[in-house]
């Protein structure tokens, strides 16, 4: 009796270690309940700097359409006529942005239209007052602010993009 007892004892130790492993079904709900709403919580803010990133790309090429047009002026004695007189290596056009630059002797204007309606237009004019060429750049969701904005810092020589 002593055997059938132990060897019973045995068994029953043996199936309670088998039961125990793996987990139960609420256990797993639990777990999947909690990185669903992680998820929903962090979805959002990785879907904003997304756009953020498609955003800088207009402003910096503005920039160095600006800082180009500067640079174009101490060589030549006047602003680049246009992207290919300018030769800044910028592409006319990219996924989110169509780029532009006008100049004349003592003006040049830089625009990035934007592509998709979440993105916002950029405008860039650089101005020669006092043999200086002084550089704004302006941002707006609708199309045709930033270019009345720009237009009018550029003749004001005001820091006020709105």
């Amino acid at each position: 009796m002593k055997a059938e007892f132990k060897a019973k004892l045995i068994q029953h130790l043996a199936q309670r270690r088998n039961s125990e492993e793996g987990f139960t079904l609420i256990e797993l709900l639990v777990v999947i309940i909690i990185i669903g709403i992680l998820a929903a919580i962090a979805l959002p803010s990785f879907l904003n700097q997304a756009a953020k990133a498609r955003q800088s790309e207009g402003s910096t090429y503005v920039g160095s359409l600006n800082r180009a047009q500067q640079a174009y002026y101490v060589e030549q004695g006047k602003f680049a006529a246009d992207l290919k007189t300018l030769n800044a290596g910028i592409k006319e056009k990219t996924d989110n942005f169509e780029y532009k630059t006008v100049g004349t002797d003592t003006e040049a204007t830089s625009t990035a239209d934007k592509l998709q309606a979440s993105l916002k237009s950029f405008k860039g004019v650089v101005k020669l007052e006092d043999q200086q060429a002084k550089a704004i750049l302006c941002i707006t969701a609708k199309e045709n602010e930033a270019a009345s904005s720009a237009t009018k810092l550029a003749s004001d020589s005001t820091k006020d993009c709105n």
